[in-house]
């Protein structure tokens, strides 16, 4: 009998590629935050996890041809633009502090979904061996 990881690890495996394009974008609010004009981005991730989970459900869409189109990834769709506290007059939505917070908020969420996703493995590893 096959052991079917994407069962076996759930979601987890998509939460921690949506925490890591996450952890991008917030990075390049930081970086871009004397850029005149730049608007701040974030990605709502229950979002993009619940359509995830339902793309998770359904059937799965095959190519056949190099000329198919693709489809888009879960966290594609879900970048959205971060609505200012307090705008700056050269346009820049950029809020460090804010950016900051998120970006340290969504690296304990990775580590928590990565230790949560290590310990699914261990377990699998030690009913292989039978333990």
């Amino acid at each position: 009998m096959a052991i079917s990881f994407d069962k076996a690890l759930g979601i987890h495996e998509q939460a921690l590629n949506v925490r890591t394009r996450r952890a991008e974008v917030l990075a390049n609010n930081i970086a871009n935050a004397d850029t005149p004009g730049f608007r701040a981005r974030d990605i709502d991730f229950k979002a993009v996890l619940k359509q995830a989970k339902s793309m998770e459900d359904s059937l799965e869409v095959v190519t056949t041809h190099d000329a198919h189109m693709a489809i888009k990834t879960p966290a594609e769709g879900a970048l959205l633009y971060r609505q200012p506290l307090q705008p700056s007059i050269d346009g820049n939505t950029v809020d460090t502090q804010t950016e900051i917070v998120q970006y340290s908020k969504n690296a304990l969420d990775f580590q928590a979904s990565f230790e949560f996703l290590n310990s699914r493995l261990k377990g699998i590893v030690s009913a292989i061996k039978g333990e």
